[in-house]
């Protein structure tokens, strides 16, 4: 996949504002257009460099890394076994190298992943709705 037909993906996902930096783009679950007011951590992002870790070498031509934010037992069923991973590899899916302990995952330029890093981007949407929803409800309180 290349890294603009997967953010303009992102886009499509509902309640999900796109918010583009530094040429790295950031999916955040913003139903109520409040993230100035109430930023939050996004869902997913895809970055182009090593501007905020360089654990991936992403400054190799055409290198990109898609992050996803899951829910502790979906990373827990990728990573079962807390084993080492490359995080410089091609198309295979590692924990984030610097948020791996949140529950995100990573993949440099995804393709034969892609079946599977499409379904997890599913789940990770629907966790950020699921956690929105849950703060609107304690803030209603």
């Amino acid at each position: 996949m290349h890294p603009d037909e997967i953010v303009a993906l992102l886009g499509t996902f509902p309640g999900t504002r796109l918010i583009e930096a530094h040429g790295d783009a950031f999916a955040i679950h913003d139903p109520d257009h409040d993230y100035e007011q109430r930023p939050r951590q996004g869902w997913a992002t895809v970055v182009h460099s090593d501007a905020h870790d360089t654990a991936s070498a992403l400054d190799r031509d055409g290198v990109f890394r898609l992050n996803i934010g899951l829910t502790k037992a979906g990373y827990r069923s990728l990573f079962p076994d807390g084993r080492e991973h490359d995080p410089t590899a091609l198309d295979v899916l590692f924990p984030h190298p610097v948020y791996a302990s949140y529950h995100w995952v990573s993949v440099i330029n995804p393709d034969t992943t892609w079946p599977l890093v499409r379904q997890l981007l599913d789940e990770a949407h629907s966790f950020a709705v699921r956690k929105h929803e849950n703060t609107a409800r304690r803030r209603a309180h």
